[in-house]
């Protein structure tokens, strides 16, 4: 586990938006970006599973949380212009930005890959992050020190049999990251890094893996050190790198 202790003001008075914030890993990291200070903007597509979390973050006397319900399969160039729009007038910068949101899709072999949940898994966890990304960069650019975390996986360092479009995904995650890293690197107060969260006990890992032991790995939660530290000061220096939330 990558160990970190993170100081209890370490995000206070940050700009924090979060896409998958309703549950699992999302769910995890606005709780503890809240914790440790932050305004934390709860992204997702079920409005029920956001309140919830806001529920969590208001219950314990944390900054207040903002819901903004986005299904990222479906929404266009203008929903994210709208949101960028919302969030300038409401806050006027972001200072972190956690891309969390992924679809599996399905495990099988590439030459029986269904095109239209190929399209989906692309469209989640690719597409969305590059369009928020660049919409949101102007307001990241305001931040006297920003962090954009995309999430990848094992399975977008080293590709696996079956493993598809989500494999691939994360490929092109990898990529993106790569490259806006470099753009960035530099010339502005942004840094962008991925993480990879590895085996925990969410919803996707027990689809995707029906005969493991869900107990056998780390709640959301405790594999939080990492997600703290690439959003905190502490990674100032830190831009371009493909971080493990767990040993390997």
């Amino acid at each position: 586990m990558f160990e970190y202790n993170a100081p209890d003001n370490l995000l206070e008075n940050k700009i924090i938006l979060v896409t998958g914030a309703g549950a699992g890993i999302g769910r995890a990291a606005a709780l503890a970006y809240a914790a440790h200070g932050a305004t934390v903007i709860l992204v997702g597509k079920t409005t029920a599973k956001l309140e919830k979390v806001y529920d969590e973050i208001e219950a314990a006397g944390w900054p207040k949380a903002a819901i903004v319900p986005l299904n990222l399969e479906t929404a266009t160039e203008h929903d994210y212009i709208d949101l960028t729009n919302i969030l300038d007038n409401e806050f006027g910068h972001i200072d972190g930005l956690l891309h969390n949101a992924s679809l599996l899709g399905v495990r099988t072999a590439i030459e029986s890959y269904d095109p239209i949940i190929w399209q989906q898994v692309m469209q989640v966890n690719i597409n969305a992050p590059f369009i928020l990304t660049q919409t949101l960069m102007p307001l990241l650019h305001r931040s006297e020190n920003a962090s954009v975390i995309f999430t990848s996986s094992g399975v977008g360092r080293k590709g696996r049999a079956y493993w598809g479009a989500y494999s691939v995904s994360k490929f092109a995650t990898e990529g993106l990251m790569q490259v806006l890293a470099d753009e960035v690197d530099n010339t502005a107060n942004i840094r962008v890094n991925c993480i990879n969260p590895g085996a925990t006990r969410t919803q996707m890992r027990a689809y995707a893996y029906p005969a493991e032991l869900p107990e056998t790995n780390p709640e959301p939660k405790e594999i939080m050190p990492l997600y703290l530290y690439l959003m905190g000061k502490d990674s100032h220096d830190i831009n371009g790198q493909s971080l493990n939330a767990q040993e390997t």
